[in-house]
């Protein structure tokens, strides 16, 4: 399954996943810190969506109270509620 997901309140403007199951396949960010951002797709790539849920949800990006980590796991959160998990 492939999902899009428009964060709220940070850099980026759009997350693109692939789920099979509930394994991440791909992560790709549009915007945000780059260098940051492939890092974190690729840390979570194989990764089921809740181990990186419970890895990255809640984490802050300076003053602001989340992130594009914290972004990620509310898109997996959808995606997993649109497939009924």
């Amino acid at each position: 399954m492939t999902y899009s997901y428009a964060p709220q309140g940070v850099c980026s403007s759009r997350i693109d996943l692939e789920l099979e199951g509930d394994i991440i396949k791909s992560v790709q960010f549009t915007g945000g810190c780059h260098g940051n951002l492939q890092g974190i797709s690729r840390l979570v790539q194989g990764m089921t969506a809740q181990e990186a849920i419970a890895r990255l949800e809640g984490i802050h990006c300076g003053w602001k109270p989340t992130s594009c980590p914290d972004q990620l796991t509310r898109a997996l959160r959808e995606a997993l509620a649109r497939e009924g998990r």
